[in-house]
């Protein structure tokens, strides 16, 4: 992996916050928090490159563990905040009520529907309250394999952290005094009990961030597992459309 200086970078992260904010003449910054690191380092570092008054934190539980909205509460408070708490366990249940009788939906439609609905919840309490960019909480790692629902937490503004492999965004927290529980803690969509983000893409973290940075970078990959290298080589091909814009056919004249 590389080496870079942390204290430098989250300088020149924070600096590219406020630009990219002030070049869209936004009155802040909406986040989600979901109760785990990198929603808690993006909102670090949004509050430090533009003012804590200027930043809100949602916490939107959808059949949620309880503990990760008091973790983002604690991160919230910790950083002076406003924290605003919706409860959408209902609105899902409903949605399910409503299309179940019309098709089965599979496993993943049903999931995935819940960061959606957590993505149109922000983007109306940004725009309710005035003109606010939504912030994004993924890293260089899943940005890379598409572990991010699509128009779900992967549909935002900007991504403050999408350059930072996720071992990275570890030693970033702690210079920004993340509280110890929240950077050790699983890394955990939520998108079912006992869901982890390791044990549904099947590798840990320390092993993905390698392939992808020597991917990145084009470094030699030959020491390295061939199974786990292939394996995220394909995640990242599939991942393709999830990173681009949609596109639209075009006719030559």
């Amino acid at each position: 992996m590389r080496i870079i200086d942390y204290k430098r970078t989250i300088d020149e992260i924070q600096k590219w916050i406020k630009e990219y904010t002030d070049s869209a003449q936004v009155d802040g910054i909406v986040v989600g928090l979901s109760g785990g690191i990198d929603s808690a380092v993006t909102s670090a570092l949004c509050v430090k490159a533009i003012g804590k008054d200027k930043i809100i934190g949602l916490g939107l539980p959808c059949s949620s563990i309880p503990q990760d909205l008091k973790d983002a509460e604690k991160m919230a408070n910790l950083l002076g905040i406003k924290f605003i708490q919706i409860e959408l366990t209902s609105i899902y249940n409903e949605f399910i009520k409503v299309t179940e009788p019309l098709f089965k939906s599979t496993n993943i439609a049903t999931a995935n529907l819940k960061p959606r609905l957590r993505m149109m919840t922000i983007y109306y309490v940004g725009q309710s309250l005035g003109k606010f960019l939504v912030a994004g909480t993924s890293n260089r790692t899943e940005l890379a394999i598409g572990y991010f629902t699509k128009y779900g937490d992967g549909g935002v503004d900007f991504e403050p952290i999408g350059g930072l492999y996720k071992c990275e965004i570890r030693e970033v927290a702690k210079l920004l005094n993340v509280p110890e529980k929240i950077i050790t803690k699983p890394p955990s969509a939520g998108l079912w009990e006992d869901q982890t983000d390791e044990g549904e893409i099947g590798l840990t973290y320390n092993v993905l961030d390698e392939i992808i940075f020597r991917i990145d970078n084009e470094l030699d990959l030959k020491d390295l597992n061939k199974n786990d290298v292939e394996k995220v080589k394909k995640m990242m091909k599939f991942a393709l459309h999830k990173n681009e814009m949609p596109p639209s056919f075009k006719i030559d004249i």
